[in-house]
């Protein structure tokens, strides 16, 4: 089980933009936004998306980057990407190895039915590469102000 302060776990993704990303490749980053997500061009990860994007200069001010994962294909996230001019990069996990080494794949009830999938989930890595904050059973409204408050702390106590 991941907590804060444990170390962040690498991994090797390729994004949309067909470059292989590496956690360990933003090591120094004051803060790295690492928010994993159900599916691309739904409702609520649009809202979740667009709201990074739109708050995507202040993360950058605090020397913050934003990597969105999802189990999605590249195509769908160029398409996403294109349609809603998103900022940052989005991360292909279609085997969802990076999604369970995060705990942001389980058990989740909806409509009072279980079943297994995407939970949405955010971390918070500290330049040092460990984990400063957890953001589980994520509800879209508000999230990504909470969590550019807490990139912002990590920023003034470097």
């Amino acid at each position: 089980m991941l907590e804060i302060g444990d170390k962040a776990p690498d991994f090797a993704l390729e994004g949309d933009d067909g470059n292989l990303y590496r956690l360990k490749n933003f090591k120094g980053k004051s803060a790295v936004v690492l928010y994993f997500y159900p599916k691309d061009l739904t409702p609520g990860c649009t809202q979740e998306a667009c709201d990074f994007r739109d708050l995507h200069t202040e993360f950058s001010q605090y020397n913050g980057v934003v990597l969105g994962v999802s189990k999605d294909s590249l195509a769908s996230h160029v398409r996403f990407k294109g349609k809603h001019e998103l900022s940052f990069v989005l991360l292909s996990d279609s085997d969802l190895a990076v999604h369970k080494l995060y705990e942001a794949y389980g058990e989740k009830t909806m409509y009072g039915k279980t079943s297994l999938g995407v939970l949405r989930t955010t971390y918070l890595i500290n330049k040092d590469g460990k984990i400063s904050r957890i953001w589980k059973k994520v509800r879209v409204k508000g999230h990504v102000q909470q969590v550019l408050d807490a990139t912002k702390k990590l920023h003034v106590t470097k």
